[in-house]
């Protein structure tokens, strides 16, 4: 057989012998990755361990970790997470040192207060049942808090929207609103399994003695719990929109006419019915 041959059929043989679930996590991988290279710039730490399997040891244990101390760990978590929004937000829209610090500091502290809130809201009128889910109520508000401020400016100034051949033909901060709103609910429901139907597993669980008797592997057992959930709930959460969304240019003329007027003197009488735009991750 020829050498390139055998060559082509050693791929085949190899890709179907890689499990359906590699394959599916690669190929989200690959176009998590690809994300900024709208903007042609590297991301840093934070952005590269949000990407798929970078979520397994970077958030499981902020998630399993609020119940407990819940200060401590909406810090680090919105700190995290406001991290992660920085480094996947459309890279298109340029970001000052002042103005980061600022988004940085108004997004997690808002965040904190917002968390902190819900928890001192329900403890006092919520049954300890309950108040297992006070952590999932306190990041699922944060998350809309964060992400906001974090992207600010993309919601001031507006981003690229470009037609159906990439052609940049106005800015529009409505287009910003859609996607920061897109990225924070599929934040939110990436993270609903583990906060939602973990409290009531571990309370099963913890009714039994063997369980009682190991007390210190609670905490990590939380986090392998979690950190399973997210395996899944990763790729499914980013898949719940499209990466390059799009929006009507009525839209933009019923609700942005200055931006619109800029649209129609760039495209002239050939005005497209629908603009695209990066939304984020």
């Amino acid at each position: 057989m020829p050498r390139f041959l055998s060559s082509s059929t050693g791929k085949e043989k190899n890709r179907q012998a890689r499990p359906w679930s590699k394959l599916f996590m690669q190929r989200n991988c690959m176009k998590a990755r690809s994300i900024q290279i709208v903007a042609r710039s590297r991301m840093f730490l934070g952005g590269c361990l949000f990407k798929c399997q970078g979520v397994w040891p970077s958030q499981a244990p902020c998630c399993s970790g609020i119940a407990p101390a819940v200060v401590f760990w909406q810090w680090v978590n919105q700190s995290f997470n406001a991290l992660v929004n920085y480094t996947n937000r459309n890279a298109n829209s340029p970001t000052t040192t002042k103005q980061l610090v600022v988004a940085y500091v108004s997004a997690t502290g808002s965040a904190m207060i917002t968390a902190l809130g819900c928890k001192s809201y329900w403890t006092k009128r919520a049954s300890p049942f309950v108040q297992r889910y006070v952590p999932f109520a306190a990041v699922a508000a944060a998350n809309f808090v964060n992400i906001p401020l974090m992207r600010q400016n993309e919601l001031l100034h507006g981003i690229d929207c470009s037609d159906a051949n990439g052609n940049i033909v106005c800015q529009s901060r409505l287009a910003a609103v859609k996607g920061i709103f897109q990225v924070t609910i599929s934040r939110i429901v990436m993270c609903a399994p583990g906060m939602l139907i973990l409290p009531v597993i571990m309370e099963r669980l913890e009714r039994y003695r063997w369980m009682q008797r190991i007390k210190v592997l609670h905490g990590p057992i939380q986090v392998l719990a979690v950190g399973c959930f997210l395996s899944f709930m990763v790729p499914t959460a980013c898949g719940l929109f499209p990466q390059r969304c799009s929006m009507k240019s009525s839209t933009i003329e019923w609700l942005e006419p200055e931006e619109y007027k800029k649209l129609k003197t760039k495209c002239g009488s050939n005005i497209p019915e629908l603009v695209y735009f990066n939304k984020g991750l």
